[in-house]
């Protein structure tokens, strides 16, 4: 097991941006992570979340799953007021313009983020949230 596998929340960011992502952009089960940095809706700091992502054309998809929970992550509720973010992937840092996915492009997006993260049809049966599916686009 990779170093990278143990890591999670703070401790994964910092060992990320310590090593341009030498060591957390490669995670579990051929996952890959991306840092996503927010506008905390109430306090108005930044917040940095790894998230797992794919790659479709120049945007960056991502899921708000938060293992199937109940209730939205802080991250998207985050960018869901302020959808202005910060992305570090792997050694590049830039700004990006999040926005949710409907309809085709949502089940389409859900389908290739699954194929790499299989545990996201189950979280999606354990919730009656429509877990949404973000698209980052750089600006």
């Amino acid at each position: 097991m990779s170093e990278a596998e143990n890591l999670f929340g703070e401790e994964h960011v910092r060992r990320y941006r310590e090593t341009g992502g030498e060591v957390g952009h490669d995670w579990k089960r051929g996952s890959k992570i991306l840092l996503l940095t927010t506008k905390g809706r109430k306090s108005g700091e930044p917040r940095t979340t790894p998230l797992i992502y794919e790659n479709v054309g120049d945007a960056y998809v991502v899921v708000a799953s938060k293992g199937g929970a109940p209730e939205h992550p802080g991250w998207y509720a985050n960018l869901a007021k302020t959808p202005e973010v910060e992305l570090q992937v792997r050694d590049e840092v830039f700004p990006a313009h999040a926005r949710v996915a409907d309809g085709e492009e949502r089940e389409r997006l859900w389908k290739l983020a699954a194929q790499q993260w299989p545990a996201y049809d189950d979280y999606a049966k354990k919730t009656e949230r429509e877990i949404p599916v973000v698209v980052l686009e750089r600006v």
